[in-house]
């Protein structure tokens, strides 16, 4: 799977209450009411920026720590994140993104500067950064999880397969 999209870049220790503040977490279950509020302690206008085309978030080390709410991926996915590309994850937080159907790639993020255009080949393990004609590889997903993105996410591929069948 290839996905091709803008790159807007963050830092390091993001976590999951700048990627949905707790102020919402408890007011609703609409994801795409939420989803209008997804990064805004960081960039107000994040959900602006990548709900019409879609686009990656970029960040550096330790991506999505703090609580385990399934939230934090989901407003990502609403709001039209494509994928998380970051040197490191929280490990909840990537199980989470997995399991809701969001791509996450752990990869050097220095080499992609906010703007650039890129395409993500999940499967060959390579960003391919377009504006600057650089490749960074990454280690592909294992084919379980690869399938679990294949189908939506976790309760999606439950349903389509009748239960955990790979």
């Amino acid at each position: 799977m290839e996905l091709t999209a803008k790159a807007f870049k963050y830092g390091d220790d993001i976590n999951t209450d700048y990627i949905i503040s707790g102020k919402y977490k408890f007011k609703s279950n609409d994801m795409e009411a939420m989803a209008v509020h997804a990064m805004e302690d960081l960039d107000p206008r994040y959900y602006e920026k990548v709900k019409p085309e879609g686009g990656f978030l970029v960040a550096g080390k330790n991506f999505g720590m703090g609580s385990s709410r399934e939230q934090a991926p989901l407003v990502l996915i609403h709001s039209n994140t494509k994928a998380v590309l970051a040197k490191s994850f929280a490990r909840i937080f990537f199980r989470n993104a997995i399991n809701t159907g969001l791509p996450v790639v752990e990869c050097d993020t220095d080499l992609i500067e906010d703007g650039d255009e890129l395409a993500v080949d999940l499967q060959a393990g390579r960003v391919h950064n377009i504006t600057k004609g650089t490749d960074i590889p990454f280690s592909p997903l294992p084919p379980v999880m690869e399938q679990l993105l294949a189908d939506g996410g976790l309760v999606e591929h439950f349903k389509k397969h009748g239960g955990f069948n790979l």
